[in-house]
């Protein structure tokens, strides 16, 4: 690769960005992570769950230039799903709730189309450079290099956080062998978290620890990553969440509403990722066959939750909505909770269910009776 100004190269590359319409973009020199130790502490005491492909990576994770031979420079962006002052959800037992990144379109493909069309301007602009593109796509540390590239700190739920407008956004971003350098102003953004604990004690399951999530117990996890049956004190606190959980971002001083009610949120929204669903029917969920959950999930990023996976969820989100509502006398709720244990029961005994899914309403079947709710 010829010598080319990094200065210059930034000021174009950013120039590039910026036109393609991403919100945040940055770049760095890309540098030894300062946190290897911490990441191979959290994957020796099994923290990510059965998420193996992280430990099988962590060489390409520690090492950019395993991802893209003679890779020198990164660049980062971000886009916004949400901004300051987005509320939380009206309660309702009779439906599932989505994390909001998955209530747009697949972030995957709306950001990573126009990272391409990006590395394709850079590979024109300078013969010779090689780049190589990625969106939660590739074994990369994105918020340790999003944090480098100066678009935010690394709050305690272990999200990236800016400090104007908060933490919801989706980051992608691509290395280059190109010698480039943060621009004039940027820098790593300082921790801003201070002694505030509302993500730690707001967590359903207790997953998190400052600056550690445990996996395992993570809502998200739970309902997307894991396969398996989930242990029960875990599924009682699923707290209405289908798919992933917002729960520590909700509680961030840094996404509340800020200063005086006059004050108008400028978070520049993507609005490829605005919500077009906020949740799916409990009973409808129970209902869907693989032709109905490719449907429903096409154009998401819940398109990797299996239809066991969903039918799981959605048995032990109505099951734990049905332990703690407190209109059981009215005739509405008497009569989705009878409808719901009589779609149980014929779960419960249909061969051509997953065992999982059998065995799952069987248990919630039996909690329910025990508690007086079926």
């Amino acid at each position: 690769m010829s010598a080319t100004d990094p200065a210059a190269a930034t000021r174009t590359i950013l120039a590039m960005c910026e036109q393609e319409g991403f919100a945040l973009s940055g770049a760095a020199p890309i540098e030894p992570s300062p946190h290897a130790a911490a990441l191979r502490e959290w994957l020796d005491a099994g923290k990510h769950g059965e998420m193996g492909w992280l430990a099988e990576t962590l060489d390409e994770r520690l090492d950019p230039t395993r991802v893209l031979p003679g890779a020198r420079s990164v660049v980062m962006v971000a886009e916004y799903y949400g901004a300051r002052g987005t509320a939380p959800d009206a309660p309702d037992p009779e439906r599932g709730r989505i994390a909001r990144y998955a209530r747009g379109r697949d972030y995957h493909a709306v950001l990573k189309r126009r990272l391409h069309r990006v590395c394709d301007q850079v590979r024109r602009a300078y013969p010779g450079a090689a780049t190589r593109a990625f969106c939660d796509t590739a074994p990369v540390l994105e918020r340790e290099l999003a944090l480098q590239c100066g678009l935010g700190w690394i709050g305690k739920h272990t999200l990236l956080i800016h400090p104007t407008h908060g933490s919801w956004m989706v980051l992608g971003g691509f290395f280059t062998t190109l010698d480039l350098s943060p621009p004039p102003g940027q820098g790593p953004e300082p921790d801003h978290c201070g002694t505030c604990t509302r993500c730690i004690d707001a967590c359903p399951t207790n997953a998190i620890t400052p600056y550690s999530v445990d996996a395992r117990r993570c809502i998200s996890y739970l309902t997307i990553e894991h396969e398996g049956e989930i242990e029960p004190k875990l599924a009682a606190s699923l707290d209405g969440w289908l798919v992933g959980c917002d729960v520590c971002q909700e509680v961030c001083p840094h996404n509340s509403a800020r200063g005086s009610p006059t004050h108008r949120d400028e978070t520049p929204l993507n609005p490829s990722l605005a919500p077009t669903r906020e949740g799916f029917d409990l009973l409808s969920v129970l209902g869907w066959d693989e032709e109905a959950r490719r449907a429903r999930f096409a154009s998401s990023a819940m398109k990797r939750i299996t239809l066991t996976q969903a039918k799981r969820n959605a048995i032990l989100v109505a099951a734990g909505s049905l332990d703690r509502r407190d209109d059981h006398g009215s005739p509405r709720a008497g009569s989705w909770r009878e409808r719901f244990c009589d779609k149980l029961t014929d779960i419960a005994w249909d061969a051509g269910e997953p065992e999982m899914v059998r065995q799952t309403a069987r248990e919630a079947l039996t909690r329910l009776d025990a508690s007086g709710g079926a």
